[in-house]
């Protein structure tokens, strides 16, 4: 028999899933057969076949109120996806409180409050629930320029195994922690196509992440192929980063060569 994902008659919140990798998330769940809510700070045009909520996701009072609407609207909520996410570049030796404040609460105690409220809500149905942390490669290795943001996810990884244990069996919490992937901002992020074909070059798998491939994982971790999954921080990175020595080392040897 082939396997397959099916998540028809699940309901799932996918915070800042209406752009980016959120929006990717939220097309993949979408045609597995979930209802999809997605939310943001600002309105936003969300995929065919989900609905967009307002919410900031900082606030505990504002997320209580979203999932409790959700639960109460659709009788359930079976998948939370943390995605909401990110930090703009700054040194951390001129960056100042206020920021570090800001990107830590977004990425780390954001996805906590979501967390909370949502496991309220799965503790109390016979399926549970399962909950996706939407992490970075940048929890695993040193983050120059985008210290705090590391950080937190670092912290977001240790959250998930911590609530995993403490959630269980009922619900489940796994995180991602993403690579490079391409959006339609990729190419200004990183100054132009032929910087990110520069950049590509150095992924094990010769591209960045497409937006649906995280937006699989995404779904495996959410279905009941990985029922036995939790507490997991699970990589998806296209191979990870060549090590800068190895590309000297072997410019160099190419050049006496």
């Amino acid at each position: 028999m082939a396997l397959s994902i099916d998540l028809s008659g699940r309901v799932a919140l996918v915070t800042g899933g209406a752009r980016g990798i959120g929006r990717g998330i939220s097309e993949v769940l979408i045609a597995a057969g979930a209802t999809v809510i997605t939310c943001a700070r600002s309105e936003a045009d969300p995929p065919a076949g989900a609905t967009h909520r307002l919410c900031d996701v900082r606030d505990p009072e504002a997320v209580a109120a979203l999932v409790d609407a959700i639960a109460q609207e659709h009788g359930r909520l079976d998948v939370v996806v943390n995605n909401a996410g990110g930090a703009p570049y700054a040194e951390a030796a001129t960056a100042s409180p206020r920021f570090h404040d800001k990107v830590l609460a977004l990425n780390l105690a954001a996805p906590l409050n979501v967390a909370q409220a949502a496991n309220r809500v799965m503790q109390g149905q016979a399926g549970g629930g399962a909950i996706v942390n939407i992490s970075s490669v940048s929890a695993t290795r040193p983050s120059p320029g985008t210290a705090a943001y590391g950080a937190a996810k670092s912290g977001l990884d240790s959250l998930t195994g911590s609530l995993a244990i403490e959630w269980g069996p009922k619900v489940r919490v796994n995180a991602i922690d993403v690579g490079m992937v391409r959006t339609a901002d990729t190419a200004d992020h990183y100054g132009g196509d032929e910087t990110v074909a520069a950049i590509e070059r150095t992924i094990p798998a010769g591209r960045m992440a497409d937006i649906a491939e995280i937006g699989n994982v995404v779904a495996f971790l959410a279905s009941d192929l990985a029922s036995y999954v939790s507490g997991a921080a699970v990589a998806c990175h296209g191979g990870g980063e060549q090590p800068v020595f190895l590309h000297i080392a072997q410019n160099t040897h190419e050049e006496s060569t």
